[in-house]
């Protein structure tokens, strides 16, 4: 490109063209170099560099195989066609040759396929060589079959199997230690070596123990190799074999032993199960003593051993007794969780073993007796009725509660020893259970049940308030069930009922007033405190013979004594929550029958608990419900009086009331508006809707809308919320008022499509300016807060 001689400056049109061609001259030139490139890129010569195709960045096809992959498919294909070949002679053409043919053409192929892995392994063609030595076993096998077709064809076929089993497994280890290159042949002979004594106990018909123990000592025998053989290749080869056998086959053995123990009707009967399951026990502590990693085989020990401890004993005890067995014999294996000198997998092993059993005795006697407390249920359909139900009707007997302590017992022990909370959490709960539980369960007297479960649920209380977070809380929902099932049962007597519920209230009122104990256990307390304040009010109306509806007044004292009460410190608010509820059932109360008179005056009376509450700078805000209050109490008395002018009630209240918002706003401009006028204006124009809107004359409905709107207008011009907005919300419900009847004959008298077509067009109308409404109505919604 031409370019202009220095410091002599080229026009901006000559300057333009210039560049709009140098940069024409660029686009050309990257067009042919981005070709060149990709046609580069195809050609299959190497790169400069010398690194290949890979160099210049484009991908290499990765191969769908490689080359020992593609290798062993073929040696396996090729493999299992000899054998399928091999199959198909022996069962099809086997029949038409001679002793002499058959014996020549098993002794040449077996022997071929055996020795042929030897000069291959010379050559390193060592898949090939895996190859045909498994067509070799299996030649073996086939030869043990047609030995026993030809010679020996009247022999048991179990026992024959068993025999066959054994020489194979011989022959197949021998020749493992002949060529050691081979991978297959080791493993094989351990499979193989399963089978012996199992098949050999069935041929004998020795039954389900003798099944059993040719089971259990296979396996010991697995295990041995497992520890016991020299070598690291051999011992890679049949660890993996020999372990899972013995795993299984010892599993079967404890099966079939528990089974056996199971059908037991006597100790005598019992015992040649017990012996398998001991043995079984023995062998799975040794694998554990000496193999770091057989922890599984520890457990399996130590819970076979505790089934034949108490599988001796089961058919002379009772069901839940024999559970008391089990559970004292587990405990020892929990103690070895402390124990010296035992490897650390045995001594694990045998403490979950006994974890496990004492965790399945408890739940055992934990679930019938929790749900034997259900029953109490039935005193709910008839109150201080004494229908308590007999010892019979609560199933479990004394044992589940013995269960339930030495369970507890235990875990209380293992908490100490592991500093976990879990352990400390079911110590907790099962002990609860079990002494909460045992009167019932012993059969006590009902006085003498109900005393004791108080000084449970007591106990309870106690440790939620002293113990830590998991155990402590634990104990907290402990005592929570027992005392609302406690109050349940206390129902069916009267003396019963205010004992019950006025210790509980007691209670929980001293256990919320103590500080060092845990803030929602304490809140907890307040509040089961205040309910069972209210119980026991609800139930002295009963007692006196009240209607329903005047249990409101008793209940109202509940509320008023925690308002004028002293103060609760940080339990305070719960409390003050549970008291407002109680209020608010005692509000409901008088709705059932309706009477005017009482529910004016429970209205009343809860407006004096509010206003008394409202004197403490933080419940303030209870003023406006002591208002409500007392102006829902003196309407429904006025209403019950037949009032039909409300006005000549509310405007005697109003004008003053205003004129002190008036005074209040001169003497202090940040007072709200609301507080100010809201009051004053609120009496006066609810009370006057409420009857415009049931008068049907015009006269009421058009002086309250034309003082609605002076109020109204009155607001917008001094810029003050409550008028604005009490004021335009009472007109625009007269106005409604006044139209409703003329809306209901022009919708009668339009179309039916037309209601939903207007529907549909608003929605777009507003859809389509969304954006627009919405800043409109944060705009009002500013105006309206910039308002006082």
């Amino acid at each position: 490109m031409a370019t202009p001689p220095p410091g002599i400056p080229l026009p901006p049109a000559h300057e333009l063209a210039l560049i709009d061609r140098e940069l024409a001259q660029l686009d050309v030139r990257r067009t042919y170099l981005l070709a060149r490139r990709d046609w580069l890129l195809r050609l299959p010569a190497p790169a400069p560099d010398g690194r290949g195709a890979r160099a210049t960045g484009s991908p290499a096809r990765p191969k769908e195989a490689s080359g020992p992959g593609a290798q062993n498919v073929l040696l396996t294909l090729g493999a299992v066609l000899l054998a399928v070949a091999a199959l198909a002679f022996t069962l099809v053409s086997w029949g038409s040759l001679g002793i002499a043919g058959r014996s020549a053409v098993l002794a040449v192929v077996t022997a071929a396929a055996l020795g042929a892995p030897a000069p291959l392994l010379r050559r390193g063609l060592r898949s090939t060589a895996e190859s045909v030595a498994a067509v070799g076993l299996l030649l073996t096998v086939l030869d043990a079959y047609a030995v026993y077709a030809v010679a020996t064809p009247d022999t048991g076929g179990t026992a024959y199997a068993a025999g066959a089993a054994a020489v194979l497994a011989a022959l197949w280890a021998g020749y493992a230690r002949t060529l050691p290159r081979l991978a297959l042949p080791l493993p094989a002979a351990v499979l193989t070596a399963q089978l012996p004594l199992p098949l050999a106990a069935v041929a004998a018909a020795a039954g389900p123990a003798g099944t059993g123990w040719a089971l259990l000592a296979t396996a010991a025998l697995d295990a041995a190799l497992v520890l016991l053989v020299p070598g690291v290749r051999a011992r890679a080869a049949v660890s993996g074999p020999a372990a899972v056998s013995a795993a299984v086959l010892a599993a079967a053995a404890l099966l079939t032993g528990l089974a056996e123990l199971a059908r037991a009707g006597s100790a005598g009967a019992a015992a040649g199960p017990a012996l398998l399951l001991a043995a079984g026990a023995a062998l799975g502590v040794a694998v554990a003593w000496r193999e770091p990693s057989a922890m599984a085989a520890s457990v399996a020990g130590g819970l076979a051993g505790v089934a034949a401890l108490g599988g001796t004993l089961r058919p002379a005890l009772a069901p839940d007794w024999a559970v008391v067995v089990f559970l004292l014999l587990a405990l020892p294996l929990l103690a070895a969780v402390r124990a010296s000198g035992i490897p650390a997998a045995a001594r694990r092993g045998l403490a979950l073993a006994g974890a496990g059993v004492a965790a399945l005795a408890a739940l055992s006697a934990l679930l019938p007796a929790v749900a034997s407390l259900g029953l109490r249920v039935r005193v709910l359909g008839e109150v201080w009725a004494a229908t308590t139900p007999a010892r019979e009707a609560y199933g479990p007997g004394p044992a589940a509660t013995v269960t339930l302590l030495v369970a507890a017992g235990a875990a209380g022990w293992v908490a100490r020893v592991l500093p976990r909370p879990e352990p400390g959490v079911l110590a907790v709960v099962l002990g609860w259970a079990g002494l909460f539980t045992a009167p019932l369960l012993y059969g006590l007297p009902v006085a003498a049940v109900l005393a004791a479960q108080l000084a449970v649920t007591a106990a309870a209380g106690v440790c939620a308030l002293r113990l830590g977070r998991g155990p402590g809380y634990a104990a907290a929902v402990c005592a929570l069930v027992g005392a609302l099932n406690l109050s349940v049962a206390a129902l069916d007597g009267r003396t019963a009922t205010f004992a019950v519920f006025g210790l509980l209230g007691a209670g929980c009122a001293a256990g919320a007033a103590l500080r060092p104990a845990p803030l929602p256990v304490r809140a907890g307390a307040a509040v089961l405190a205040v309910g069972y304040a209210a119980a026991v009010a609800a139930a002295l109306g009963a007692l006196w013979g009240l209607a329903v509806s005047w249990w409101a007044l008793p209940l109202l004292a509940i509320p008023a004594a925690v308002a004028a009460g002293p103060r609760l410190g940080r339990v305070r608010l719960p409390a003050e929550l549970a008291a407002g509820a109680v209020g608010a059932v005692a509000l409901l109360l008088v709705c059932r029958p309706w009477e005017p008179a009482r529910a004016a005056l429970v209205c009343a009376l809860a407006g004096v608990v509010c206003a008394g509450a409202a004197v403490r700078g933080e419940r303030r805000a209870l003023g406006w419900a002591a208002g409500a209050l007392f102006l829902a109490a003196a309407w429904i008395r006025l209403s019950a009086s037949g009032v039909q002018v409300p006005e000549a009630y509310t405007l005697p209240v109003t004008v003053p009331a205003l004129a002190v918002g008036f005074v209040r706003r001169r003497r202090d401009a940040g007072a709200s508006s609301w507080t100010a006028y809201g009051p004053g204006l609120g009496a006066t124009l609810l009370p006057s809707l409420l009857a415009a809107w049931g008068d049907p004359h015009w006269l009421r409905p058009l002086l309250l809308g034309l003082a609605a709107l002076a109020v109204t207008l009155l607001g917008a011009h001094r810029r003050l919320q409550a008028p604005l907005l009490l004021g335009g919300a009472t007109l625009a419900a007269v106005a409604l008022h006044e139209l409703a009847p003329y809306v209901v004959q022009v919708a009668d008298a339009l179309p039916r499509w037309l209601p939903p077509a207007l529907a549909g067009l608003l929605l777009l109308v507003v859809g389509a300016t969304y954006e627009k409404r919405l800043r409109d109505a944060r705009r009002l919604r500013d105006a309206l807060g910039r308002l006082r």
